[in-house]
C-alpha cells in the first residue's frame, strides 16, 4: 500500500492581502512576494522528496496559480487538476474588498473583530468559518478523501479559512483552538493518513 499523503498549502500573497483589504470570493492575483512563495512551497515540497498524483484547488486565481507555480516547480505541472468552488475562501459579504482599518471605523473595532474571529458569527452577506466548514468538508469527504485512502498523492491549493476548515477535522480541533490556528501564505503542511482518516503525522514546512 503506499502512502496516504495530503498536503494543504495556503495561496501565496495576493495584490489584496498587501492592501489589508477583506478579500473573501474576490480575485485578485498574486504579488511579486506571493509568486516567489508559492514557488518556494513547490521548492520545500521538492526538498522533502515529495511528488504528487493529483491536486485540488478553488474557483479563485490565486490559489490556482499558487498551485501551477508550485507544481512547476517540481516538475509536476502534467497531473490532473480539479476546480471547484467548495475550497474557495470564505465569502466575507459586505466586506468584501474593503480596507480593515475603514471597516473598523464604520462597524466599530469589537464588531470586526467578532466577525473575522468567531466561529458562527457571519458579517452581513457573507459566511463564518461554520458555513466555510459547511460547504468544505462535504467535498473533502467525498472528492478529495477517498482517492487518498487509496494512495492518490494529494495536493491542495486553497485559502486560510477553507483550508482551517479541513485542519479542524484532521486535527480535531474546537471551534476555539481553529481561530487561533494560524496559516502562513505558502507554507504547506504534510499529512499522513492512517487507513480509517485519522492523521498518522503531520508536519508543517513554514518557515
Amino acid at each position: 500500500m503506499s502512502e496516504r499523503l495530503l498536503v494543504l498549502v495556503r495561496h501565496g500573497q495576493s495584490e489584496w492581502n498587501l492592501k489589508n483589504l477583506f478579500t473573501g470570493w474576490k480575485d485578485p492575483n498574486l504579488t511579486d512576494l506571493g509568486v516567489k512563495e508559492a514557488i518556494a512551497a513547490g521548492r520545500k515540497l521538492k526538498d522533502e522528496g515529495l511528488s504528487f498524483d493529483v491536486a485540488f484547488t478553488s474557483a479563485l486565481t490565486r490559489a490556482q496559480r499558487t498551485l501551477d507555480l508550485a507544481l512547476n516547480e517540481m516538475g509536476e505541472s502534467g497531473i490532473p487538476i480539479t476546480r471547484n468552488l467548495a475550497l474557495n475562501e470564505r465569502d466575507y459579504g459586505d466586506l468584501s474588498g474593503l480596507n480593515k482599518d475603514d471597516a473598523r471605523a464604520k462597524w466599530g473595532e469589537e464588531q470586526v473583530l467578532v466577525w473575522r474571529r468567531s466561529y458562527d458569527v457571519p458579517p452581513p452577506g457573507g459566511e463564518s468559518l461554520k458555513d466555510t466548514l459547511a460547504r468544505t468538508l462535504p467535498y473533502y469527504v467525498q472528492e478529495i478523501l477517498p482517492g487518498v485512502l487509496r494512495g492518490q498523492r494529494t495536493l491542495v491549493a486553497a485559502h486560510g479559512n477553507s483550508l482551517r476548515a479541513l485542519i479542524m477535522v484532521l486535527e480535531k480541533l474546537t471551534p476555539e483552538q481553529i481561530l487561533k490556528r494560524e496559516l502562513g501564505t505558502g507554507a504547506p503542511v504534510v499529512y499522513r493518513l492512517n487507513a480509517d482518516s485519522t492523521v498518522a503525522s503531520v508536519k508543517d514546512l513554514a518557515g
